[in-house]
């Protein structure tokens, strides 16, 4: 399942972006904002920014959003460094 959202051509003709970066900004944008909020988890956050890991975080970095990194996240980590 996919979905597409319509974005009328009066507000893309307003970015102020070259039109081949508009989808890769709005990408993005809606990334880092869905992730600070919580509605997204980093790996998909990063998936739908179409970026690496670093590059999430470095973006992230450069917006002030912190990393949601919480005990759970930390056990998991763990459990996978042991190969558990």
């Amino acid at each position: 399942m996919g979905l597409q959202i319509s974005i009328s051509d009066s507000i893309v003709q307003a970015l102020r972006l070259p039109e081949q970066r508009i989808e890769q900004e709005l990408r993005r944008e809606l990334a880092v904002a869905l992730y600070t909020q919580d509605i997204l988890s980093f790996g998909k956050a990063r998936e739908l920014a179409e970026m690496d890991k670093y590059e999430f975080g470095q973006l992230l970095s450069r917006r002030g959003v912190e990393r949601h990194y919480g005990l759970a996240e930390l056990n998991d980590d763990l459990s996978y460094a042991r190969s558990e």
